[in-house]
């Protein structure tokens, strides 16, 4: 079940930069080249790394902005969102509605 497990959940691209690229394609409105320049610049890195598992897990671990399987005291979810948020420079709508939903509460 490990195996499965481990293939499917990382075709949202968690476990290269795929959803690091996408985001920069959507939010600010960047072709795939540009965006996956844009990234790996940002990432210190080259856009071969980009589809590189390992470089781009220890990245991903480095930068506290998630991996596929879940690492003790490492962030996920919404954290790990918001790092991405910070390191990209953009705007998430699942982080300020999250942001929203504390101010609200508190």
């Amino acid at each position: 079940m490990a195996m499965p497990h481990a293939q499917s959940s990382g075709m949202g691209g968690i476990r290269t930069a795929g959803d690091l690229v996408a985001r920069m394609q959507f939010a600010k409105n960047m072709h795939i080249n540009e965006a996956k320049e844009h990234v790996a610049k940002t990432l210190d890195l080259t856009p071969l790394d980009l589809s590189d598992e390992e470089v781009m897990r220890e990245k991903r671990q480095d930068l506290d902005i998630g991996v596929v399987t879940g690492l003790p005291g490492a962030p996920r979810g919404i954290a790990a969102k918001m790092n991405i948020e910070k390191l990209l420079g953009l705007k998430i709508n699942s982080c300020e509605h999250f942001r929203q939903q504390l101010r609200e509460a508190y």
